[in-house]
């Protein structure tokens, strides 16, 4: 469970980046897991330029375009819905696009996510925007998400800017679940073109291949160019929801089916074990408990208290544990670190046999 200022994230159960960089992605991803019976919101994570306010048309749009209000009394953010699916966006503030440093942009992403009033979600969708900087950083800490919808089209170059972007969630423990290629071809003149090239010869099939298979990407999917999908964009209704059954919304279905039971395989492979708090402080590797150079123990088995308590444990995404003693004392435990750790049950199971 998460603790402290992410107490209104708690009742959502999957946390999903969709459409890295591809607000079209996102939206229609959202509006199909609605489809499907799914609670569901979507969270422009673009403050440089949130393109939320121009995909969807909420009814209760004023002229000022502000739509988040806020609520005095308990100081949180009151999101606003289109068709169901709840909407917070930085644009929606009345603001536009932000010009801001940035430490400053991860302030408003901390306090856009985890001040608004969400309710019971099944999904939160997360646009991002293209890049990996403080942005993304700072959303795979605040909140453990559940997997990642990786967004790109047919060139090289775009794929190897996805690469980067894999690696990263990688390291951040964010299972990558599916490629969506965008762009990638059109039907005319009852023939079917691919403007950036496809075929076992072509470079970006090429590039294709190797980010599923490299790095184990299960699911790939093509959009194809369509006037009407960018149409729909600038009008305010995604094209899952204009025509739910045209080739481009029956795509957006199979990709929904996708995360869902990626997500619930997730689920499913989720490990629990207990610890003993001391085993937990004893093992800390950080400068204060290990010199870096040596790499001696500057910490000692006997600094510990066999009794001592942690004051707070915060999740740091799905990496790492943020973990608060009494003597002040603050701890970074990875979640691959605390894995080779002694086990409360392993110490009950050898009692038990000797």
């Amino acid at each position: 469970m998460l603790q402290g200022s992410c107490f209104f994230l708690n009742r959502i159960s999957h946390v999903i980046l969709g459409g890295v960089g591809k607000s079209t992605v996102a939206v229609n991803l959202a509006h199909t897991l609605a489809d499907m019976g799914a609670r569901v919101g979507i969270f422009d994570a673009d403050v440089y330029g949130p393109s939320l306010p121009t995909m969807v048309s909420p009814e209760n749009r004023s002229p000022e375009n502000r739509l988040l209000e806020m609520n005095a009394e308990k100081r949180t953010i009151i999101q606003t819905e289109y068709l169901g699916v709840k909407l917070v966006s930085f644009g929606f503030g009345g603001q536009g696009r932000a010009i801001m440093r940035g430490p400053m942009v991860s302030g408003v992403i901390n306090q856009l996510l985890t001040t608004t009033e969400w309710g019971d979600l099944d999904y939160l969708i997360i646009d991002m925007p293209p890049g990996t900087g403080d942005i993304h950083l700072t959303l795979c800490q605040i909140v453990p998400l559940t997997a990642a919808v990786i967004v790109t089209t047919t060139q090289k170059l775009s794929f190897i800017d996805v690469a980067k972007g894999v690696r990263m969630f990688s390291k951040l423990k964010v299972p990558c679940v599916a490629v969506v290629e965008n762009m990638c071809h059109f039907d005319a003149d009852g023939k079917r073109y691919h403007p950036f090239g496809r075929g076992s010869g072509s470079q970006a099939w090429i590039a294709s291949l190797i980010v599923v298979q490299q790095f184990g990407i299960p699911h790939l999917f093509d959009l194809p160019v369509r006037p009407t999908l960018s149409a729909s964009g600038d009008s305010g209704i995604p094209e899952a929801v204009a025509d739910p059954q045209g080739e481009v919304s029956k795509i957006f279905q199979n990709l929904g089916v996708c995360v869902v039971q990626q997500c619930a395989k997730i689920r499913q492979q989720d490990e629990e074990f207990f610890l003993h708090p001391a085993t937990v402080r004893r093992n800390d590797r950080s400068a204060q408990s290990v010199d870096e150079w040596p790499g001696e123990q500057k910490l000692q088995y006997t600094d510990i208290p066999a009794d001592i308590e942690p004051e707070e444990i915060r999740p740091m995404g799905n990496y790492a544990v943020s973990i608060t003693w009494p003597d002040g004392f603050s701890q970074i435990a990875p979640y691959d670190q605390l894995q080779t750790m002694e086990r409360v049950v392993d110490n009950l199971q050898a009692t038990i046999q000797t």
